[in-house]
């Protein structure tokens, strides 16, 4: 592995961590009944996602153009492989550090709500208190939460399914776009900009049938219509349909590169 590769494997683990602990977001607003300071806070750790976003689309543009231009693309898709697998395992590596980052998160919104001031938290996160903290609040998922998947999911399973196809889809959208280009460099440049129009069907999905889904579990936990034992549940299995979605991206990578060379061609 080239140290190129290897920075962008970086990029992809940094962005799949942070979008699965978003579901730790929530649990830390039930907890402390502040969602809204929640998510808010949350914006400024999702900033170092998009960042990484925005670096990992010119960095995978420019190994394809260097694949074409000196005729290498044997180890092309084997990279687009390695990157998806990359952020699988950042899914897994996020779902285990819910527990933890949910218990990291609620004492954040807590000090920011009696200070009120972003500069004293990150001074209080660096201060000895804070680290140690770090230490002694680390935790591992709970072995009871996830058998108790068995008796009830918490979420139908028309969401857990949509949700697997969006993560697949929103997954593999810059991948097959720079891997059709390849296919067709040509039409390169057309394929790149499709990118946009493939993960934009997934955040639809995302936005129009998945968050209103939690968001009304999460407010029906805070004025007690569910127990959050069942909400725990219903993450726990979100996080899950997240890293298969992952893994499909695998199955869905070449088909969805052909796809785009196709619409490419009749644009």
């Amino acid at each position: 592995m080239d140290s190129q590769l290897l920075v962008i494997c970086g990029l992809t683990f940094v962005i799949h961590v942070i979008a699965t602990l978003a579901y730790a977001v929530r649990i830390a607003g039930v907890r402390t009944g502040r969602i809204a300071v929640s998510f808010s806070l949350f914006g400024i750790i999702a900033l170092v996602s998009r960042t990484a976003n925005s670096f990992q689309g010119p960095f995978i543009a420019k190994r394809v153009e260097l694949d074409i231009a000196h005729h290498l693309g044997s180890g092309l898709l084997n990279d687009f492989r390695l990157l998806l697998l990359t952020a699988t395992v950042a899914s897994i590596a996020g779902s285990f550090l819910i527990p933890t980052f949910q218990r990291y998160f609620s004492r954040a919104v807590d000090h920011f709500q009696a200070n009120r001031s972003i500069p004293r938290l990150l001074l209080h996160v660096f201060s000895r208190a804070g680290l140690s903290y770090i230490r002694t609040g680390a935790r591992l998922p709970s072995r009871h939460n996830v058998t108790q998947l068995a008796a009830s999911a918490g979420v139908s399973w028309t969401v857990i399914g949509l949700n697997i196809v969006a993560m697949a889809i929103w997954t593999v959208g810059v991948f097959a776009s720079l891997y059709a280009g390849y296919l067709k460099p040509e039409l390169r440049v057309t394929c790149a900009n499709l990118s946009s129009v493939i993960n934009g069907f997934a955040t639809v999905v995302l936005a129009v049938i998945i968050d209103p889904q939690v968001s009304v579990m999460t407010d029906d936990v805070i004025e007690g219509r569910i127990s959050e034992n069942s909400f725990r549940r219903a993450i726990t299995t979100l996080a899950g349909a997240r890293v298969l979605g992952t893994l499909c991206a695998q199955a869905v990578l070449v088909p969805a590169a052909i796809v785009i060379v196709h619409v490419a061609e009749l644009i």
